[in-house]
């Protein structure tokens, strides 16, 4: 029986003996493998984090002591700790586990962690907390995969090294251009440093130090110079954290006696490990496509396996949106030298890796730190260039005060594109991007344009980079489909859609991504109720066309808003509002949207149809709609 069998609790895992540690690691290692191997998810990043989750858990006593995890997908195995192993090849299905960490499935789990950045900052208030109520739990952040570098992070990190509570940082560092830094000095070091009996003699001196002061003022001088000399982590000493390490993350022994170490102190200490991403995974500490999420593939050769749905379904579509947005971007930066692109460490998850590969000094990694990146694009518009930020719709939320002080408010351009806009299917309630045109909507001057093709996306391309103000495009996971190839292809202004179909039961005001599902609900309309309606391709959600608004209630009454996002401040509120400054109260409207609440996750097939808008369900509501105003109509009429 393996040893991972008989753990269902941190309790059973402490009972396994200290050295058996290596043992039980391997096998939730081969264990963690087999199950996303079958379901998907992140790989990488829970590998190089595997021994952490072991030691935490054979150190604390968790779910009283608390663990912050940033961000969540570095705890596949502290799921399969904590009671969850037997559900892990529900991962990230649909009513299964959630591929973050999450208080709603765990109490082992304090903060639902999709976003980079919080680890510190929640972590500092619950050690606040906890020493308000006068309790002695440990409270643990584990920051790593590059969420150091989020702004939030090193605001916490300032106001933890002030307030100095009883709490741990563990930096999990995976940048192997300090790999060296793990070697027998370190090790030395940090056996020093972690030492009870050189740690009491530190406190001590220190403490009688108060007692003289004009003594205290030469040893601290001297004791700081000394520091600067042999402390690695001397940015965070002097940040107020007591620092320890780096040392190696994959030594699951060592690792629990440093833990045991350095919780004991009480202090406000940060310990600094060095992992590999993917470790103990060939291929997926090689290939850098491998490293991160990943979906279903085989063991042995790490290729992903091939969906016979999945491949049926890409002979109906074309590249995807986020290629199809690259593409443009090159188009208009091979004309216009100003044009530069800025990513928040996403680089080949906006397809700008390309866009990097053509222009090397026209693209700026700022890093997990979406704030600054909208702050610095303004900054870059004042200087004369024309920046185009890519961010994923649910990171773009961070930058809200940006966009409004420090690019709207300057009157300075700025070209957003929204990836990911939409559900997103098994990343769930974290990185949905269903809520953006409710905070971008509002913003004086701004363009929100969704673009359902190549075509509309190299022509809205042109229109954003010659904007003077914001111009956010908004496009989906996934690829275009080849429906839209039959569709007319004429140039457009800002705020002009187009008429796909024509019809006079009924118009369907459609947005982006849900243009094919409107289409395909017409067809159905048409051939089982024998309706016809007029489906408008909107494009533009800010400002509306509404000309053609207006001209399509000529034709009927009934209007319908199909949109991916939000019912309130969404793209048929909008409608809703233009209706109203018409005075067209007699237009019997209703909207198509995502209801105001977190969706979690579930293929977008799945939830679209739940939740009432997959081209079976708009059509059944619309035939509904229209074969109870002719009943109506007869009625009244007799």
């Amino acid at each position: 029986m393996r040893w991972i069998d008989k753990i269902n609790s941190p309790e059973d895992l402490k009972k396994i003996p200290l050295e058996q540690l290596p043992e039980v690691a391997a096998e939730y290692r081969k264990y963690l493998i087999e199950c996303v191997a079958q379901t998907g998810g992140h790989l990488g990043a829970s590998l190089g984090a595997l021994e952490l989750n072991i030691a935490l858990h054979y150190v604390l006593e968790s779910p009283k002591d608390k663990i912050c995890w940033d961000v969540g997908h570095q705890a596949y195995v502290h799921k399969m700790i904590t009671g969850r192993r037997d559900r892990m090849l529900t991962l990230r299905k649909h009513h299964g586990l959630s591929g973050f960490p999450s208080p709603f499935e765990s109490p082992h789990d304090p903060f639902i962690v999709g976003h980079a950045g919080t680890a510190i900052s929640q972590a500092l208030g619950l050690a606040v907390a906890r020493d308000h109520q006068k309790r002695d739990e440990k409270v643990v952040a584990v920051v790593g995969d590059g969420a150091i570098t989020a702004g939030l992070a090193y605001e916490a990190l300032n106001n933890a090294g002030t307030l100095k509570r009883d709490m741990l940082i563990v930096l999990n560092d995976n940048k192997m251009s300090i790999a060296e830094n793990v070697g027998a000095i370190s090790k030395y070091l940090n056996k020093v440093i972690t030492n009870p009996l050189y740690n009491r003699v530190r406190t001590e001196v220190e403490k009688q130090l108060q007692k003289f002061p004009r003594l205290r003022k030469l040893s601290a001088a001297s004791l700081e110079g000394m520091k600067h000399l042999f402390v690695p982590g001397i940015l965070f000493e002097e940040l107020g954290f007591r620092y320890f390490g780096p040392v190696d993350g994959h030594n699951v022994v060592e690792l629990v006696k440093t833990l045991r170490s350095v919780l004991s102190m009480k202090d406000c200490s940060l310990l600094h490990i060095i992992t590999e991403k993917g470790h103990g995974c060939e291929f997926a500490s090689m290939d850098a496509e491998k490293l991160h999420g990943v979906t279903p593939f085989d063991i042995q050769t790490g290729e992903k396996i091939k969906n016979p749905k999945d491949i049926e379904k890409a002979k109906s579509e074309g590249i995807s949106y986020t290629q199809a947005f690259a593409n443009a971007l090159i188009k208009v930066a091979e004309k216009d030298a100003r044009v530069v692109a800025i990513t928040a460490a996403m680089p080949t998850g906006t397809g700008l890796n390309e866009f990097q590969k053509r222009f090397p000094d026209r693209l700026f990694d700022v890093g997990i730190a979406e704030q600054h990146a909208v702050t610095f694009a303004g900054a870059l518009s004042k200087g004369g260039l024309k920046p185009v930020c890519a961010i994923y719709s649910t990171f773009l939320q961070r930058s809200q005060d940006s966009l409004l002080h420090d690019v709207a408010l300057q009157r300075q351009s700025a070209v957003l594109g929204l990836d990911r806009a939409g559900l997103v299917g098994a990343d769930g309630a974290t990185h949905n991007g269903v809520f953006d045109i409710s905070y971008l909507g509002h913003i004086p001057d701004m363009v929100i344009g969704a673009p359902i093709d190549e075509f509309e996306m190299d022509q809205m391309m042109r229109l954003a980079v010659a904007y003077p103000h914001i111009f956010a495009m908004r496009y989906p996971r996934g690829n275009v489909p080849k429906l839209y190839a039959d569709f007319p292809q004429q140039p457009f202004k800002i705020g002009q859609g187009e008429i796909i179909r024509e019809g006079r039961d009924a118009v369907i005001l459609a947005l982006g991504n849900m243009v094919e599902t409107a289409w395909r609900a017409s067809e159905i309309l048409a051939k089982e109720f024998n309706f016809e309606v007029r489906v408008a391709n909107m494009r533009f959600a800010k400002p509306l066309d509404e000309k053609m608004i207006l001209d399509s209630l000529q034709k009927s009454r009934n209007l319908y808003t199909i949109e991916e996002h939000v019912l309130t401040g969404g793209f048929g509120s909008k409608v809703l509002e233009f209706l109203e400054s018409q005075s067209l109260s007699e237009v019997k409207a209703h909207r198509f949207a995502l209801p105001d609440q977190f969706i979690e996750h579930g293929t977008r097939e799945i939830i679209l149809d739940q939740l009432g808008l997959s081209p079976e369900k708009i059509a059944d509501r619309i035939a509904h709609d229209l074969r109870s105003q002719k009943i109506e109509s007869v009625f009244h009429s007799s």
